[in-house]
């Protein structure tokens, strides 16, 4: 699939442009601070529903403005899709697909496909589990409507149980209702788990064959999912919350979970977030990255839009190249300060009005 063009009205730091794109490179060019970021972030917002820079919609609208609109028109392989965004600062954000409004975020997601990284994600191996958790439930979700159902439901059922466990200083209060929450949250965690663990395990190779490529083959990349509970999860985690009560009662949350679930990383049995210099750390998480072309070309048939926002800053010229070649195969989309490389390419000047 492909983005043929994104129009941005009073978006950011553009009052109305319209970009049109080639269906393999498109290099934005353009000093700091011109709104290259603010491209790439309109066409994931158009995919995804939300921004990977700010979860606050009034910040989308360019300052002095009252509403702001995103549209973006993609091929896919048998049919056109257009995606039109409207932001108002009185007002939640609406989405059409196709000029139909939709009532939920769920219904955009898989109508397109992108990827997306930047320096930024090195945090998806260096920081907290939550990050790697965010780009599971987020991967998953463009391909698999239930599972980001599930996941809401999950933290819906976590809040209140989280809820119930403040609710009173009594804690017989809480045992009298808790086993309600308990088992809806254990049934929906073990939903969630195996497909987590179906993503990884089917990740986990393609990752491998992307590190080996862009650093040269000199190191073996192992993803494992980790999780809470092995086997039979719904069980075992119903169990532990009943046996937990009293320490979940004393804290004020729920201490076992999906939530709590993490990704194991290793570099030649080497744990990366520990142990990785932060080049190798940086490496490890593009190449999760461009793993997930794969998933989703073998999920949906067609290869996503690849969006890489300033991502050569931070590589040399042997990993670049490498990089290009990695990425010929799908529609590709890249910000950079400088582009000179030999290589057929739509290159795109970004200049701030």
């Amino acid at each position: 699939m492909i983005i043929r063009s994104l129009k941005l009205i009073d978006y950011r730091s553009y009052s109305e442009r319209i970009f049109e794109f080639d269906e393999k490179l498109n290099i934005l060019v353009g000093k700091n601070a011109q709104g290259k970021t603010n491209v790439i972030e309109a066409i994931f917002y158009a995919v995804i529903g939300k921004s990977f820079k700010t979860a606050k919609e009034k910040e989308i609208i360019k300052w002095g403005k009252h509403r702001a609109y995103i549209c973006g028109e993609f091929s896919k392989k048998y049919r056109d899709v257009k995606i039109e965004i409207f932001f108002d600062e009185n007002k939640k954000k609406s989405i059409k697909i196709d000029d139909i409004g939709i009532k939920k975020i769920g219904e955009l997601l898989g109508a397109t496909n992108a990827v997306f990284f930047s320096p930024d994600e090195l945090k998806l191996v260096k920081e907290s589990p939550e990050e790697r958790r965010r780009f599971m439930n987020m991967d998953i979700s463009q391909t698999n409507k239930r599972y980001f159902y599930l996941v809401n439901r999950y933290e819906k059922v976590l809040a209140n149980r989280n809820k119930l466990l403040k609710s009173t200083k009594d804690i017989e209060v809480v045992k009298e209702t808790v086993e309600i929450w308990d088992r809806a949250l254990s049934d929906l965690a073990e939903k969630i788990a195996v497909e987590r663990k179906k993503f990884i395990e089917e990740l986990s190779p393609y990752a491998k064959l992307a590190h080996q490529f862009i650093s040269g083959g000199k190191e073996d990349l192992e993803i494992k999912y980790c999780s809470s509970f092995e086997n039979d999860y719904a069980c075992n985690m119903f169990k532990t919350l009943q046996k937990n009560i009293e320490k979940d009662f004393k804290l004020g949350y729920t201490t076992v979970g999906v939530h709590r679930d993490d990704l194991d990383i290793y570099l030649n049995g080497v744990e990366v977030k520990n142990y990785g210099s932060q080049g190798q750390q940086r490496t490890v998480a593009l190449s999760m990255k461009l793993a997930e072309l794969e998933i989703i070309k073998n999920r949906v048939g067609e290869y996503p839009i690849l969006l890489l926002d300033d991502v050569f800053s931070e590589l040399d010229n042997e990993r670049r190249k490498k990089l290009l070649k990695f990425t010929s195969k799908t529609q590709t989309i890249i910000t950079c300060t400088d582009f000179n490389e030999n290589i057929d390419a739509k290159v795109i000047e970004i200049v701030k009005e």
